[in-house]
């Protein structure tokens, strides 16, 4: 069932992703980089349906990377290669809900960024210029996220010269939205926080924490810098609206803690979000 809902999510995060760059991206010339964008530079300048650009690179892609990257890999991005130019293919004569380019790379940018986080959720891959990039960083070390940085750069900058400037900067924005909407889809809405509290009074707030905040807590091993003394330092984890109530239990029983609160980006387990 755990396989048959990973597809299941690849092929609906691919459908919107390809929604997505049909209604907002292709009508503006949004070229924010990936495979994508080099199919808009190519109907720009040659009149190339954009699901045929994204076919004939994605495959040669596969191929290298099957090659490559091995069986593993190809087992999670050979159904995302084949459905997503298809989904582009069926859904190109779709009407464009604005000519806005700076609506379009916005609404573009969220919608790409939704599909390919159900598609990462589903632990799959679109392929693409990320196969290239994990290419490149396994024979030459260069960090994946640089490898993917420096192909999208290459594509925006080319849009920035085959269309124009302007576009290269909306196609930034694109870019940027998309990074952050798959960010939020991993992560999920709700927001945690991590507090670290140091103080005189650890059994009685360890209490309060346990029994009135109805939370754990780890008891960590600490040294201050200082004076070199062994102290303890608690680790809680606690929603954002339980914040308050932390900060005033804490108040409450030692004025003088020290109390750091930081954000975190997931918390999985009892409690939070279970991953099965």
């Amino acid at each position: 069932m755990e396989a048959v809902w990973n597809i299941v999510q690849l092929i609906i995060g691919s459908f919107i992703v390809a929604v997505s760059f049909n209604l907002f991206l292709v009508p503006n010339g949004i070229a924010s980089g990936g495979v994508s964008g080099i199919s808009i530079l190519v109907q720009r300048t040659l009149s190339i349906t954009p699901a045929v650009t994204q076919w004939v690179i994605n495959i040669p892609l596969f191929l290298v990377g099957l090659w490559l990257l091995g069986k593993r890999f190809a087992m999670k991005t050979a159904l995302g290669t084949a459905v997503l130019p298809l989904f582009v293919l069926l859904t190109a004569h779709w009407p464009a809900p604005t000519e806005n380019p700076l609506l379009g790379a916005i609404y573009g940018g969220i919608g790409v960024g939704l599909g390919l986080g159900l598609v990462f959720r589903g632990r799959g891959s679109t392929g693409g210029l990320d196969l290239a990039a994990q290419i490149l960083h396994r024979y030459t070390g260069i960090p994946l996220g640089l490898a993917v940085v420096c192909f999208d750069g290459c594509v925006i900058i080319a849009a920035g010269i085959i269309i124009s400037p302007e576009i290269a900067l909306y196609a930034l924005i694109g870019l940027y939205v998309t990074s952050k909407t798959i960010d939020l889809v991993q992560s999920g809405l709700q927001l945690s926080k991590v507090a670290f509290i140091i103080s005189e009074e650890t059994e009685a707030l360890a209490q309060v924490i346990l029994h009135d905040l109805d939370r754990g807590l780890t008891r960590l091993d600490g040294h201050g810098g200082y004076t070199g003394a062994g102290r303890t330092v608690m680790m809680v984890v606690v929603g954002q609206n339980e914040v308050p109530k932390l900060k005033q239990l804490v108040k409450a029983v030692d004025p003088g803690a020290f109390v750091i609160i930081s954000n975190t980006a997931e918390v999985l387990g009892q409690g939070f979000k279970l991953e099965h």
